[in-house]
């Protein structure tokens, strides 16, 4: 039915351009065989053309192919063009963004279980400023074992022992119904987390049972009245499925932080208009700020309300830093009621979304190392780091970005758009039109279709197992047992031409305890721990 409804569609234009051909040439062959020396090779050009239309709509490896039958091999054909000819030609391995072609290539290459190794040395200029690397031992350690990439949250019998990395939060509706199953899917066969994005629990996250992260945002999409505000009772139905493992409160996210979430009006589809409880034909808006909540004492009474409420299993939240102080008023709350999360989770401004304005994609939040640095060393001030995990999430895609934010102080990383890769994203950047060129990020039935679930969930599972390959053999390499073991010390980055510093004296470390005493009030976690109250967000002084 796809297939009939999309036939004339821009996209099937070769395909269908290529059957036109054909058919015209075969009519003029029986009518005017005096011609035949010019219909023929025509005819057998466009016979080709059309096999290779039906070969590209029935394979399965490639989505893109699928939904840009004939058309679409011209990448191929470009992609296949000898490295020294694209070099001049084409993007160059360090080109493109967000992510440059070598961050992509090497996560289609784990994906495929392909070769992911390099010839001839480093493409970058290690003499340039802002280059890093890593500090190698003399003395490797042995890499440590997969079943060791784990971290325990939370407390009690339902506490979660959670891999290093996890999918970072991608709703349904942002994502399409056949890019939500693969990841879960491949979840589910690697043993690691789906965060699913605010926009509730759909059918498509529960399909084959992957470990789930219920993120609830501002709009309490699964947890919601009919007037926008937050149903306990529903709240507590979903959360007690045993397929969620902990529960997530979303303040905000790295790409718009203060800005809430957007869903364009392209994407509202009568199933995601149910499942949200939403009206269609709007851009469904989060609200920028929490009806659950307006101060610190409140934010952590309902953590803990979100803890009881999901019998026991681990809560936390979510959020980008912005005023340091506001952060430690969260830290002076935790202190008051004697109230801890279980997690929180540092998303970086360098964050993806699928639709934001540009203003506050470019210019808005806290990077990640200098969110997650200040989250670690906060906690650490007030002497409640060891009792709360830290989750980073923020254009994380390899083993050296997972061991660099490790150094800074995260137990376990997130990754959103790696794992887009893994299913088949090419950084079309298209996710905000519905029109996503492989099916990943599209409300589109005749494109999502073009994902095949079980291949792609293969890559889901090969790329995670891969890159925790990659980290383990890093951590080997800087001779420690485990990526806990690591510090900022382990890594220099040229500042300048002649100077090189550790990450330990870019974001430097404070005491345990440091805050709670006397303590430096010019010193910026000084300034905004003097400057914060767990009564109010407001700056005190």
């Amino acid at each position: 039915m796809y297939l009939l409804r999309n036939f004339f569609s821009l996209r099937y234009a070769a395909f269908t351009g290529a059957l036109g051909v054909l058919l015209l040439a075969s009519v003029l062959a029986l009518l005017a065989p005096q011609y035949g020396w010019i219909v023929w090779p025509i005819w057998c050009v466009a016979l080709i053309l059309s096999l290779l239309g039906v070969y590209d709509l029935t394979q399965k490896r490639h989505a893109i192919l699928r939904n840009y039958p004939i058309a679409a091999n011209l990448r191929f054909l470009l992609e296949s063009i000898r490295p020294e000819m694209r070099q001049y030609f084409f993007e160059g391995e360090k080109d493109g963004a967000p992510f440059p072609r070598d961050k992509r290539a090497i996560v289609y290459q784990r994906a495929k279980k392909e070769l992911d190794k390099r010839p001839f040395g480093t493409m970058y200029d290690v003499y340039a400023p802002q280059f890093e690397w890593l500090h190698h031992s003399i003395a490797p350690q042995p890499a440590a074992p997969l079943a060791d990439m784990r971290v325990l949250i939370g407390q009690g019998p339902r506490a979660y022992f959670a891999s290093l990395l996890n999918i970072s939060a991608m709703s349904y509706g942002a994502l399409s119904a056949n890019a939500i199953r693969s990841l879960n899917k491949g979840a589910q066969a690697g043993a690691f987390f789906h965060d699913t994005g605010e926009g509730g629990v759909s059918p498509y996250h529960r399909e084959f049972g992957g470990d789930l992260v219920w993120e609830l945002g501002s709009g309490y999409f699964g947890a919601r009245t009919p007037d926008g505000g937050f149903d306990p009772a529903r709240f507590a139905d979903t959360a007690a499925d045993d397929q969620i493992k902990m529960v997530e409160l979303k303040l905000s996210q790295g790409a718009k932080p203060g800005h809430g979430g957007v869903l364009p009006a392209a994407k509202v589809t009568a199933e995601i208009s149910a499942i949200r409880g939403v009206p269609m034909g709007v851009d469904c808006v989060s609200p920028a700020h929490h009806a659950v909540f307006s101060t610190p004492i409140e934010l952590m009474n309902f953590i803990a309300k979100m803890r009881d409420m999901s019998g026991g299993k681990p809560a936390g939240f979510k959020l980008c830093i912005g005023h340091r102080w506001e952060f430690m008023a969260i830290c002076k709350a935790m202190l008051e009621t004697g109230i801890t999360p279980d997690f929180i989770v540092i998303d970086g401004k360098e964050g993806g979304t699928g639709a934001a304005p540009l203003e506050f994609m470019d210019h808005v939040g806290m990077p990640l190392r200098d969110g997650l640095s200040f989250a670690h060393n906060a906690l650490r001030g007030v002497g409640l780091r060891d009792k709360v995990r830290l989750g980073a999430s923020g254009k994380i895609t390899s083993g050296f970005d997972m061991a660099r934010v490790m150094a800074l102080g995260a137990d376990w990383c997130n990754s959103a758009r790696g794992f887009m890769f893994a299913v088949g994203c090419i950084q079309a950047q298209s996710c905000h039109t519905g029109a996503c060129p492989t099916g990943v990020a599209t409300q589109d039935p005749a494109r999502g279709r073009a994902i095949d679930v079980t291949g792609k969930s293969d890559r889901v599972t090969s790329y995670h197992r891969n890159t925790l390959i990659a980290l383990s053999e890093l951590v080997a390499a800087a001779g420690v047992p485990h990526p806990r073991d690591l510090h900022g010390g382990h890594f220099l980055q040229r500042s300048s031409a002649d100077k090189v510093v550790e990450l330990d004296q870019i974001y430097p470390q404070i005491l345990s305890g440091e805050l709670l005493g006397s303590h430096d009030i010019s010193s910026v976690f000084g300034a905004a721990f003097a400057a914060a109250s767990a009564q109010t967000f407001a700056r005190q002084g």
